[in-house]
């Protein structure tokens, strides 16, 4: 008997790797605050995309992967590159404010974005239960984002903007599939820095004016080395489980593991920084997870029954 393929489902496995993703993934937020102690959010963006590409690009090469096939192809990964440049710079300058579980509460926004970018861009089919189940869910959001407008400000928002992009950087990742994900990674790494780097040599020196010094890069001294490049290999380590999750296993399957990067971010942030979500907080982050439940429930059963032609309920 043939061994089976790493392409092949293997939903065990799969589920695991989405496990690794889910602890992982909060440490990304963890360096971030800990980092941002001493140095403006854009260098901390910056310092997460450049670990990525320099653990990547090499093992890409090596591997002899497919970096980019076309100027098409080029013109996605550029733009997968600066949303996820984008989504980073929001959610890492939130955490630098708010709590790792408010932030990332306010982020899964994102599948109701997605639903609703893909019935407006792409003209994809969406029933009243899905949307009555983004509105309950974006209800949640706002249960989130109320508290933390008092407490902190218009950062609060910054999360919403975050999973804005984020929805977005997922839905050009649906055009870039058929690319290894260490190549993704890695040219996506690439065309970040594209920008990033330049951006942070044009405003260094510009003091607090700029964004609020956002973009002026501070030379890193003792353990803030340590806690910079553990937000690109944290980054690093985490996505590419994400990616071979998804590789291994239904999506279907892996979609309700992912909340459970609320639970480990609630966990890092007590341990690490003394942060416990308020009861708002908390009935919000139920809420949200609820809906997005439901919307995935509504997906798998799309999947095991067709719809009939005009019957919106199947939606």
């Amino acid at each position: 008997m043939s061994q089976p393929s790493l392409t092949q489902d293997r939903p065990l496995f799969g589920m695991g790797m989405m496990l690794v993703y889910c602890a992982v993934a909060p440490m990304i937020d963890a360096f971030a605050k800990l980092a941002a102690s001493e140095h403006p959010v854009g260098q901390i963006t910056a310092a997460r995309f450049l670990v990525q590409g320099a653990l990547l690009l090499p093992i890409a090469l090596v591997l002899r992967q497919n970096l980019v096939a076309n100027w098409r192809d080029a013109g996605l990964i550029f733009l997968r590159g600066i949303l996820t440049l984008a989504a980073t710079f929001a959610f890492v300058w939130a955490v630098s404010i708010m709590p790792l579980a408010d932030a990332l509460a306010i982020t899964f926004v994102e599948p109701f974005i997605i639903l609703f970018l893909g019935w407006a861009l792409f003209g994809e089919e969406v029933g009243p239960r899905r949307i009555i189940a983004a509105i309950v869910g974006f209800l949640g959001v706002l249960l989130v984002v109320r508290p933390g407008l008092l407490a902190f400000g218009p950062a609060a928002l910054l999360p919403l903007a975050a999973g804005f992009f984020f929805a977005c950087y997922m839905l050009v990742t649906r055009a870039l599939r058929r690319y290894q994900p260490v190549a993704l990674q890695a040219s996506t790494a690439v065309a970040a820095l594209s920008v990033a780097l330049p951006l942070l040599l044009l405003f260094d020196g510009s003091g607090p004016d700029i964004l609020g010094g956002a973009l002026d890069p501070v030379m890193p001294k003792g353990i803030m080395w340590l806690w910079l490049a553990g937000v690109g290999v944290a980054a690093t380590l985490s996505h590419q489980g994400l990616t071979l999750a998804l590789r291994l296993a239904p999506s279907a399957t892996l979609a309700p593991l992912a909340y459970l990067e609320l639970a480990f971010s609630t966990l890092v942030g007590f341990v690490v920084f003394g942060d416990f979500p308020a009861p708002m907080v908390w009935l919000g982050i139920v809420v949200i997870v609820a809906a997005g439940l439901y919307l995935i429930h509504r997906e798998r059963v799309n999947l095991r029954k067709p719809a009939l032609p005009g019957d919106p309920t199947a939606l």
